[in-house]
């Protein structure tokens, strides 16, 4: 049986741990030098969908009035959605509430003076040049909540597929470069795992909007999404 000595080596890049094989009768084993390597790929564009969430609050001295004014202004809202160009299926509400106000006062019991009702919805809005113009469209039509947007790519497997070649590449050097300073090569490479994640984290504006009707057209920047690729790869190595 083919008996494996592993060699442990401290302060190595990448998670490095080296480990000797000795003879053996079975051919199917590894039978020179195994080197483990740690490898991330990454890859950026543009982003080509955008996720926010939009919705309307409203007050009234009575529950059923705050309601009914939220239903109205809400009715609003989900029109100039949908004459915005976003599809039913990009349009999802998120949350429904209906809170009491209170009037705090030192020494004496709390007491409701009015209530909140809020409704919220996420929108996907698959064209960016006219997210600025959606934007402005939900504030016109009463959208006094807005949070987001957070940017997306929509297909991001080709991308992922140019993180997957750096990881590699980069694998590939780490273990040629092992390989030269132990005086053998790289013979090939007996296992692959990955991990991966999209769209790394951008910050969310979040705001609570007045109508503006006349106001200048809202901003957006939408930058690059990125997305990263980790591999663990175990190469052997000849002499």
């Amino acid at each position: 049986m083919q008996k494996t000595l592993k060699l442990f080596s401290a302060g190595l890049l990448a998670g490095l741990v080296a480990f000797t094989s000795g003879c053996g009768s079975d051919n199917e084993r590894p039978a020179g030098t195994l080197i483990s390597i740690s490898a991330q790929g990454e890859a950026s564009r543009a982003p080509d969908t955008a996720n926010l969430s939009t919705g309307v609050i409203t007050e009234a001295d009575n529950s059923k009035e705050a309601m009914r004014a939220n239903a109205e202004q809400m009715d609003k809202l989900m029109q100039a959605i949908k004459k915005a160009g976003i599809d039913d299926k990009d349009v999802q509400t998120s949350g429904i509430s209906l809170n009491p106000r209170y009037d705090y006062q030192p020494n004496r019991e709390r007491e409701i003076v009015g209530y909140q009702a809020r409704n919220t919805v996420n929108i996907t809005v698959r064209k960016l040049d006219e997210l600025s113009k959606v934007i402005d469209a939900l504030t016109a039509e009463g959208a006094n909540q807005l949070h987001g947007p957070s940017f997306s790519i929509a297909e991001p497997e080709p991308l992922l597929a140019e993180a997957r070649e750096k990881a590699l590449e980069q694998a590939r050097a780490r273990a040629e470069s092992y390989a030269k300073s132990l005086g053998t090569k790289v013979r090939r490479i007996v296992s692959i795992s990955e991990g991966s994640h999209g769209g790394m984290p951008r910050p969310m504006m979040r705001a609570e909007m007045a109508v503006a009707k006349d106001s200048a057209s809202t901003p957006i920047a939408p930058g690059e999404s990125s997305v990263s690729v980790n591999m663990e790869l175990v190469f052997e190595l000849e002499d």
